[in-house]
């Protein structure tokens, strides 16, 4: 086991090193899958360990997809588009009531659609809108980087928010209203902390005003109005349906799957909107992705990784509340941020797994790997793709440098504070 610790290690770093890097545009699944690959060849892992990582990954794989999907036939149909431009013409010209309403906007987003569809389906449509009102590069920036970290922040609220709370609640076998039931306080706490934050760092950037007359109309945004009507009903009867699959120990993904299916099913009879560029778009690489690199983290957690986890967690929970739930999140904040978070969540699940009473830590784990990434720029997905479509879609480039200053600044504080509202609210 001695030897093959490091080897382990050295695995993750390279599958690490090839997701963040992308070789000759090669994909996160197969990047993954080459670690995976690597990993099983020198006997780090198993193939019966395939079957127990494919048991704990499965559901939130599927249903992440599924969420994805139905983000962007909304998306297509002109939602999002509408919503956004409902509160630029509602802001009257102010440019701060547009920052704050852009921010909460974002918040609904993330807790229905997850981090990543606000990454994919917001950033673009917030771009378009501070451009189109007349504002420069300089009055741009603080209306985008409150997206970006508004994605995160605010995925704590349902299970169905982001995909460290699904593998989390799948893995602890966390009911959906169970779950939401204790996290809906912190998460409010946490978008409050976020709009704070923001505002304090860039209230010199944002301007008084800007012009909404160069606006369209939120009407024209909508481009199938048969998906745009089904949006808030379907919204509200899937979670509805999580609820009540929660209280009899339904997988999500058997809910999410099938009615997404239905949705995708009547946007391509419907015919307006374009649904073989949604499949295109579909984030198909995640679930190649999350199959290899938790092949790769499980098996350098079974090689001692995980149990040095569980000590330090140990030893700081003996410190008692609050100090242990906050210094628990910001350990598992800090690894999401030098690992990317879903690696981490699954090492933080397996440690706290060998806790015997973990409690809140379980928690604690979810809310520091959903916005402890936001301290670099390779702490999440969202974050990755979020970066990668500013600079590939608007030629807009922010330097590691520069995002990890405005990172530690703001997601610092707002991790802290969400923590304690976990023990207190």
């Amino acid at each position: 086991m001695q030897i093959l610790f490091p080897i382990s290690v050295a695995i993750f770093a390279l599958t690490l090193f090839l997701v963040l890097k992308r070789p000759r545009n090669l994909g996160i699944g197969y990047s993954a899958l080459i670690g995976a690959a690597i990993s099983i060849i020198l006997g780090i892992t198993s193939f019966s360990d395939i079957v127990i990582v494919w048991n704990i990954v499965w559901n939130a794989t599927f249903t992440f997809v599924a969420i994805i999907i139905a983000s962007l036939v909304f998306d297509e149909a002109g939602f999002f588009e509408y919503l956004a431009l409902k509160i630029a013409h509602y802001s009257r010209g102010d440019a701060r009531k547009l920052f704050i309403l852009i921010i909460l906007l974002g918040s609904g987003i993330s807790a229905v659609f997850a981090n990543d569809g606000t990454a994919l389906v917001l950033t673009p449509i917030v771009i378009a809108i501070v451009y189109r009102s007349g504002f420069d590069t300089k009055h741009v920036i603080p209306f985008i980087m409150a997206t970006g970290f508004i994605a995160d922040t605010a995925s704590i609220p349902l299970t169905i928010s982001n995909l460290v709370n699904i593998i989390s609640a799948s893995y602890f076998s966390i009911p959906f209203l169970v779950y939401a039931a204790k996290m809906i306080l912190p998460d409010i706490v946490s978008i409050l902390a976020t709009v704070l934050f923001l505002w304090l760092y860039y209230r010199h950037q944002i301007p008084d005003g800007f012009n909404a007359n160069l606006l369209e109309k939120p009407e024209s945004a909508i481009k199938d109005p048969l998906l745009f009507k089904l949006a808030f009903p379907v919204i509200a009867t899937l979670v509805a349906l999580y609820s009540i699959g929660g209280i009899f120990d339904i997988p999500i993904a058997f809910i999410a799957v099938p009615a997404v299916a239905a949705l995708f099913i009547v946007a391509r009879l419907h015919g307006v909107i374009d649904t073989n560029r949604i499949i295109r778009e579909a984030p198909w690489q995640i679930v190649i992705f999350s199959l290899g690199m938790y092949i790769v983290v499980f098996g350098m957690g079974a090689q001692g990784f995980t149990q040095y986890v569980a000590d330090l967690i140990t030893a700081v929970s003996r410190i008692g509340n609050p100090l242990s739930t906050v210094f628990s999140g910001l350990i598992f904040g800090f690894m999401a941020a030098i690992m990317n978070n879903l690696p981490s969540v699954m090492i933080g699940n397996l440690a706290l797994a060998r806790i015997s009473d973990p409690g809140l830590l379980v928690y604690a784990n979810v809310i520091g790997n959903d916005i402890g990434p936001k301290f670099t720029p390779i702490g999440s997905l969202a974050t990755l793709l979020w970066l990668y479509s500013l600079e590939r879609k608007r030629g807009i480039k922010i330097s590691p440098g520069s995002y990890m200053k405005v990172g530690f600044i703001i997601a610092t504080p707002v991790l802290i504070v969400t923590l304690l509202a976990l023990v207190f609210l």
